[in-house]
């Protein structure tokens, strides 16, 4: 399946300065096979719907993606190293998953 990305320039930036996550390796996170994808209720309104995404990086990280999906593309908002509570909150779905 082929994804396509919509990013802002400056969260390029922002997520490889401040969380050391490229653009390539956000995207990554979208095709682990596991990944787990939850509403963002906080921060969605009722223009936007945001999404927070827990997955394995091409880089064997696991990382936090949120993001939103504008004009069929999915437009990555901030990527970085997941906490530990969202590291188990990615193996506890992983593991649901796979029984």
């Amino acid at each position: 399946m082929k994804l396509d990305f919509d990013w802002d320039q400056w969260n390029v930036q922002k997520n490889e300065i401040k969380h050391g996550i490229s653009r390539l390796e956000a995207e990554s996170v979208f095709y682990d096979p596991k990944l787990s994808i939850f509403e963002d209720i906080i921060h969605s309104d009722n223009i936007e719907r945001r999404w927070i995404a827990y997955g394995v990086s091409l880089n064997k990280k696991i990382l936090m993606c949120a993001f939103t999906i504008r004009n069929k593309k999915v437009r990555v908002i901030s990527c970085r190293p997941a906490s530990r509570k969202e590291k188990e909150t990615y193996e506890k779905t992983k593991d649901r998953r796979n029984n």
